[in-house]
Parts: C-alpha cells; sequence; structure tokens
C-alpha cells in the first residue's frame, strides 16, 4: 500500500464522518496524529462534523481550543463547522459566540445557525436571523427554508411561512420532496388543513415524511376519518408506514373508537419493523383500551419487548376506564415494583374513574400505589 499522506487522512476521515461514521472518524484523526501529521482545514472540518454528529461536545471543545483558537483562525469554512458544531450539541451561545466573531460568513453559516435555532425551539432568534439574511440579500438554500419553516410551524406563524412558501414557488423548488414534507407539516402545525392537502396534492413524489406529515397532522387537528384515507392512500402508493405512522393512525382510529381499521392497522404493523417500536405498541394498547377491547390491549402490553412510562400509563388508564380498578391497581403496584413512577396524572385518573363507579380500594394497595413513598 502506498504511504499515506495529509490527503489520504483527510479523505478517509472526511469519508467516515459524512457516512456518519464518527467514532471511525475520531479514532483515524487521533491515529493520524500519532503518526506525525499535521491536519488542515479540510481534516478539521471532517472532524467537528463528527463531533456534531456524535454530540461529542467535550471532543468537539478540545480541537476548537488546540488548534482553530491557534491555527486556522478567521477561517470561514472551520468557523462554519464550529457554529454547526457548537449548534448540533445543544449549544447555541457557544455557536452564536462563534457566529458573532465571524468576519465573514456564507449561506452555509446562516444555515447552521438558522437550523441550531430552531432544533431548539427558539424560534424567534431563528426568524431574527433569516430577516437579516433577506436584508442582507444573502442565498438561501434548501435547508434555510426547512429549518425557517420549522421555526414558524413551532411559533404557529402562519404570515411568515406563508411569504417562506411564496419564496419556494418563487424560485420553482416546490417540487423538492423535504421542502414540500416540511410545508405539510408546517400547515398542519398552524392548523391549516386544506392548504396541508394542497402541498400535498401538488407533489410529483411522497414519501413517508411526507405522508406522515399528513397523516399525524389530520390526527392531531380532529380529521381522524381523512387520516385514516390518507394512510390507505399511502399504502396503495406502495409507501411502507413507519413507526410514527403506525403511531398516529392508531390515534386517529382511538378518537373514533373503530376498532376495525385498528386491527387492520395491528395486522399491517406486525409485519413490519415498526412493531417493536415502543410507542406504537403504547398507541396499540390505548386504541384497544378505548375501543373496549381490554383483553387485547394487555396482550399487547404484555408482548412488549420493552414499555416506558406512557405505556404503563395507557394500559392502567384503559383498565380504569373500562371499570376495571382490581385490576388497574394491581398494575400501578407492579409498575413501581419495576422502577417505575406512578405520576399523579395516573393516580387522579384511576381515582376519579374508579370513584364514579363507586367503588371502594383496598387500603393495601393505596399505600403500595401512592406516588408519595409512606416510609420516607
Amino acid at each position: 500500500m502506498p504511504k499515506w499522506d495529509v490527503v489520504c487522512w483527510t479523505t478517509i476521515i472526511t469519508a467516515c464522518s459524512q457516512q456518519g461514521h464518527g467514532q471511525e472518524a475520531f479514532s483515524l484523526f487521533s491515529q493520524m496524529l500519532s503518526e506525525g501529521f499535521s491536519p488542515n482545514e479540510f481534516t478539521v472540518c471532517g472532524v467537528l462534523k463528527a463531533c456534531g454528529e456524535e454530540k461529542e461536545l467535550r471532543f468537539g471543545r478540545q480541537l476548537h481550543g488546540a488548534l482553530v483558537k491557534k491555527i486556522y483562525k478567521n477561517d470561514v469554512f472551520i468557523d462554519t463547522s464550529l457554529v454547526d458544531m457548537y449548534a448540533k450539541c445543544g449549544e447555541m451561545i457557544d455557536s452564536r459566540t462563534v457566529f458573532d466573531g465571524m468576519k465573514n460568513r456564507n449561506t452555509v453559516t446562516w444555515t447552521s445557525i438558522i437550523a441550531g435555532y430552531a432544533r431548539k425551539g427558539f424560534s424567534e432568534e431563528a426568524i431574527c436571523l433569516f430577516q437579516v439574511m433577506k436584508r442582507r440579500n444573502i442565498f438561501v438554500n434548501n435547508l434555510t427554508i426547512v429549518s425557517i419553516l420549522r421555526a414558524c410551524g413551532l411559533m404557529r406563524d402562519s404570515l411568515m411561512g406563508r411569504e417562506v412558501h411564496a419564496q419556494i414557488l418563487k424560485n420553482s423548488t416546490e417540487t423538492n420532496l423535504h421542502l414540500g414534507s416540511t410545508l405539510v407539516w408546517f400547515y398542519c402545525r398552524c392548523g391549516e388543513y386544506s392548504n396541508a392537502t394542497k402541498v400535498l396534492q401538488q407533489m410529483p413524489l411522497r414519501d413517508v415524511v411526507s405522508w406522515t406529515a399528513i397523516i399525524s397532522g389530520c390526527a392531531h387537528l380532529g380529521f381522524e376519518s381523512e387520516a385514516l384515507e390518507f394512510l390507505n392512500e399511502m399504502m396503495e402508493d406502495g409507501v411502507e408506514p413507519n413507526a410514527f405512522t403506525y403511531s398516529s393512525a392508531l390515534k386517529a382510529c382511538a378518537q373514533l373508537e373503530t376498532v376495525l381499521h385498528g386491527k387492520l392497522i395491528h395486522s399491517s404493523a406486525n409485519k413490519s419493523p415498526a412493531m417493536s417500536n415502543v410507542f406504537v405498541g403504547s398507541a396499540l394498547i390505548s386504541m384497544y383500551a378505548k375501543c373496549g377491547y381490554v383483553t387485547e390491549a394487555f396482550q399487547v402490553f404484555d408482548s412488549m419487548p420493552e414499555r416506558n412510562l406512557v405505556s404503563w400509563k395507557a394500559m392502567i388508564v384503559g383498565y380504569a376506564k373500562n371499570g376495571l380498578c382490581q385490576e388497574a391497581m394491581k398494575l400501578m403496584y407492579r409498575m413501581r415494583t419495576e422502577g417505575f413512577e406512578v405520576d399523579d396524572y395516573i393516580l387522579a385518573t384511576v381515582l376519579t374513574a374508579c370513584g364514579e363507579l363507586g367503588w371502594e380500594m383496598d387500603p393495601s394497595l393505596s399505600v403500595a400505589c401512592s406516588p408519595v413513598d409512606p416510609f420516607a
């Protein structure tokens, strides 16, 4: 094998970083340094990208202090990588400090910090920076638009979102799959069902993300029947639902109390990896319990490879609301023995539902299921 140089090391490190193999990138970078090679700016950018993807904040800070501040000051590409790394690690103050200290910025720099603010839910900051971009006539790419639509959706700022949509139409990028899916999500988030469906229908191609956006949006907005119709269309188009699609559709079934549709979805999920997802299992429990099929709900609960607070809550509340108070109390006790805390919502729901039935609680179960330790 020919002798490696900095270019070879940088190429393989960057490839690992771009393909999501961050730990391999770190290992190769350490090996590169141990063999006496000095990284160039492209090497540093590749490693910083891996730090952001792997949330390796400590290593990213070390790299920033050891190399960037001393050797690569005022390099727009490295500074942009730092902005992105800190943003992806959730450190928006550090990201903004680097951003504000830059003498030159490009579209990727602006997009990195806007995307970071949007991911963290700091929508006002994201929108403010986007407006500065527009005033300065800085080129806006698709990722910038996706990030600002996310910020607008979180704030339910339909006015700004519509302006962005108009810009998409003006730039003839409405056929972009990622943009279309984000627009569907944005309009659903703002409660504009008709605009969401219009965008979906105009998309030449639709993937699992776009279908899931409209299905979850419909379920959230109270258009449960429409959500199930879209699920049928999705499957007729040959698009495989994911775990989030199934859980959203099952929530619609629960609201409609249509166990027939729920069973069909259960059958479909059983044939996919989504069935092992804890949120799909929890949604199935809620659907069956809401429809009065408590035995089926418990079968799902009992067969789950893992359970979280949502699963326990769904089964316990399902028992209580179907009048099976003794079973609800016993499951609350089991929940505590398996290391989960019974929260106020579960206890209040069970006590209210069972109290309305005139059910008298066993005092020993009452103490065992209390969220407050009586011996503390």
